[in-house]
């Protein structure tokens, strides 16, 4: 309603605007009195129809800027009339041309500094300077445009909410103030928005008051959380300006955590001799809350030694102290079985009810004899050590003793179950405890150990020491960014303009706490561009060192900031930030850059895209080719040598690429038949009844050749029946010589095909071969075995 009402009033004025004429007379009122002897009538007053202009401030242009026209309806246009302008800023701001009383502004103004001026006028006669209108006031108002961004008047809030708190409850409120005129349209009418911390949290946009937005805010889980607010004007309609504040809210603590026990049964033994009083084990119930929320109180609520022995609650560890009551006795009750509870000690009914506030362990100790185990001085020790030490720096030591009247000596050794990462180590003899492995702060701040003390003669005869080992903070961590800053500038913004504020972390944790300074890399390119203003509080801005950026020159540009921290040895690191040049409108508001830098920022550009896949053709063509000639001078001969001939065996089932398809076998599994399996059928084809050889003439040679026969019909069959043959023409190569063939080696040519006979003339090269075994077999019927 209230935009409503300042875009009717805007096209009022614009409207009186367009239906005045911009000019302010002098009028002639009438005497309603005559005189008495009839005269004429006297001019009685002068007054203004309009006794105000208005100028729009901030004015970009050349010339001055006309506001409007002083005129007297005596004037006649003869130019015997001559203003005269005085008042504020007469001749220096506003000028009047004498002769026309036409008004100009000859400066730039700003309404934050000046919102009205008040000027008097004055018409005279020219040649005798006598005034023909008496001096009257009038007055300039400067209307204002929406030149001034909201600021917040912090930087950064600090505030608080309790964990758990139901939605909708106040955290803080921001404030930001507009220098812009509130009376005055919608330049000044602000509404704040939430740019982080969603979904968590939420900001009334007329307030400024930071709500919770979800139920159940969990301190235990996350304890701090950092939002921006941003505040934007023209009641947040497009064009406005806004500015945005960090707001860091931490969740305090309610007691919404019992304590639990890490383990359910905890064992510990006592001598029979054990004083009243003495200590015999401790257990210890975790509670994630803090402070007075992380009290506990424990009991012994069953067992069969609850008049032997009391239960207290240890103030600085919260730990349950189990004590000696009564004297205890190793010939009536060898052991002990206690039910030991833990509760916090101020318990919020909100959280914490009944069974659910509370946790129980089983407690079994054990009556030992008169033999007592080593005593240490201490029932727990306290020791401090520097994270960046040596291994086998010594960290402190603890010392047990045997009371018995032998004085057994007495061994020290560390608990493993306690040190599991085998941190530590400690002298048998002498009970110095040193660093095993390098230590690290930043990973635990506290380790906690067991020292066994066992007597030399009796590995029964021990006892344990808590060692609690802090480890001291050395500054061996660099600060840096938070995260990835970026940020956005107009072209045409202005040289010592503030564009981003940055701050730091650092994991160490001086005790003055952390001090960062700021620098700008002294080597960087875009000194010239770029400076960096360390604000003294562990922040930083980064200003421009001039204006006029052209993003036809260059878009992006890469700051890289110096971050140095306070302590002793200094540490510091260089951390980069992106700022994208941007076209703006007239108001500075960025138009289309975030979009620009969403696309750099998602990935590659076209034209890296393009040449990485020229690359990876030009990889691929070049391995194809490489293989393709390996194959080529690889290419093993059909026969190697004399001694080498290999009997083939082809067979046609289609139409192949004959005799030059030398591709078409596998020369592994036709050396290695054996891997065949012979129960298979070949389903290209159906086999044939092979032909049987031939009875040869009687000039065969005498000797049995019925191996040779056998093997070739074997692997003619195999071949033909083989399912993983291929289904083109192919030549098998068969590995089998015989036994003193007088022709060197023998071929068997022929298989059973589904197609009608084939011709076999392209094997000519062969005959002399075939001819040889013809002579061996009986002359020319032995062509059958082909």
């Amino acid at each position: 309603m209230d935009t409503i009402r300042s875009y009717a009033a805007w096209l009022l004025w614009l409207w009186l605007l367009g239906h005045s004429d911009g000019v302010l007379r002098w009028t002639t009122g009438k005497d309603r009195s005559e005189d008495t002897d009839g005269g004429t009538l006297r001019r009685s007053k002068r007054g203004w129809m309009w006794n105000q202009f208005f100028l729009q401030e901030e004015y970009m242009g050349t010339e001055k800027q006309y506001i409007g026209k002083l005129q007297s309806d005596l004037d006649k246009g003869d130019g015997s009339v001559q203003y005269i302008l005085s008042g504020e800023g007469a001749g220096s701001i506003f000028t009047i041309e004498e002769s026309t009383g036409n008004l100009h502004a000859i400066k730039r103004l700003d309404r934050e500094e000046k919102g009205q001026y008040m000027l008097r006028v004055r018409a005279q006669n020219k040649i005798t300077r006598q005034p023909i209108e008496p001096e009257t006031e009038f007055v300039v108002k400067i209307h204002d445009i929406n030149d001034n961004a909201p600021t917040f008047t912090k930087e950064l809030y600090t505030a608080g909410v309790l964990e758990m708190s139901p939605v909708g409850t106040s955290v803080t409120q921001v404030t930001a103030i507009d220098a812009d005129d509130s009376t005055y349209g919608t330049s000044a009418k602000l509404v704040y928005s939430l740019l982080e911390g969603q979904p968590y949290f939420s900001v009334d946009p007329e307030t400024g008051i930071i709500r919770t937005a979800l139920p159940n805010l969990d301190r235990e889980k996350l304890a701090s959380y950092k939002i921006v607010i941003k505040a934007k004007d023209m009641a947040g309609q497009i064009g406005g300006l806004y500015s945005s504040a960090t707001v860091s809210i931490t969740l305090q603590d309610v007691n919404d955590n019992p304590p639990r026990f890490p383990q359910s049964l905890s064992e510990f033994s006592a001598l029979e001799a054990t004083e009243v009083g003495y200590l015999v084990g401790k257990v210890n119930a975790i509670d994630a809350d803090v402070g007075r929320n992380a009290e506990v109180t424990y009991s012994i609520v069953e067992g069969d030694g609850l008049d032997m022995f009391k239960i207290t609650t240890e103030t600085a560890t919260q730990g349950g102290v189990i004590t000696v009551k009564k004297p205890l006795d190793y010939e009536k009750k060898k052991s002990y079985t206690l039910k030991v509870q833990a509760e916090n000690t101020y318990p919020d009914p909100r959280f914490l009810w009944g069974d659910s506030a509370k946790d129980s362990t089983t407690v079994r100790i054990t009556v030992r004899d008169v033999d007592e185990p080593p005593i240490f001085e201490q029932a727990s020790y306290i020791m401090e050590v520097k994270e960046d030490v040596a291994v086998g720096t010594a960290v402190g030591s603890v010392t047990a003793s045997d009371h018995d009247a032998i004085r057994n000596p007495v061994r020290y050794s560390i608990n493993r179950h306690r040190d599991l990462d085998r941190l530590f180590s400690v002298d048998p003899v002498n009970g110095s405890i040193f660093t095993q492995k390098p230590l690290d702060r930043e990973e635990a701040v506290w380790h906690n150990i067991s020292v066994i003390a066992t007597e030399l003669s009796s590995q029964r005869q021990n006892s344990e020491a808590s060692v609690y080992i802090r480890l001291l903070d050395v500054n061996d961590n660099a600060p840096s960014f938070p995260f990835l800053y970026e940020a956005h500038i107009c072209e045409g913004i202005k040289g010592g303009q503030v564009i981003l504020n940055v701050s730091a972390t650092d994991a160490d944790a001086p005790p003055g706490g952390h001090k960062f300074s700021f620098t700008l890399d002294s080597e960087s390119a875009v000194r010239t561009n770029f400076s960096v203003r360390d604000n003294k509080d562990n922040t930083a801005s980064i200003l421009t060192r001039h204006g006029g950026f052209s993003r036809l020159q260059k878009r992006n540009y890469q700051i890289p900031v110096v971050i140095t921290d306070g302590d002793y040895p200094r540490q510091s690191s260089t951390n980069t930030l992106v700022v994208h040049v941007c076209p703006c409108d007239r108001y500075y508001n960025v138009e289309s850059c975030n979009l620009e830098a969403l696309s750099q920022s998602a990935g590659l550009s076209t034209a890296a895209l393009v040449a990485i896949l020229l690359c990876i053709v030009i990889l691929l063509t070049t391995v194809v080719l490489f293989t393709a000639l390996r194959r080529q001078r690889k290419k093993e001969p059909l026969i190697f040598s004399k001694d080498d001939v290999r009997d083939n065996i082809v067979s046609y089932n289609d139409e192949g690429g004959g005799e030059e398809d030398t591709q078409a076998f596998d020369i592994g599994t036709l050396r290695h038949p054996e891997a065949v399996e012979e129960s298979k059928t070949r389903r290209d084809i159906v086999p044939e009844a092979l032909y049987l050889p031939a009875r040869c003439a009687a000039a065969a040679p005498a000797r049995d050749n019925a191996d040779v026969r056998n093997f070739i019909n074997q692997r003619v069959h195999d071949n033909d029946s083989n399912p993983t043959a291929p289904p083109y023409d192919s030549l098998a190569t068969y590995a089998y010589e015989g036994s003193g063939s007088i022709a060197d080696s023998l071929s068997s040519l022929g298989s059973a095909s589904t197609e009608g006979d084939q011709d076999y003339d392209y094997l000519s090269e062969w005959g002399p071969r075939f001819r040889k075994l013809a002579e061996m077999y009986g002359g020319e019927d032995c062509r059958r075995y082909s």
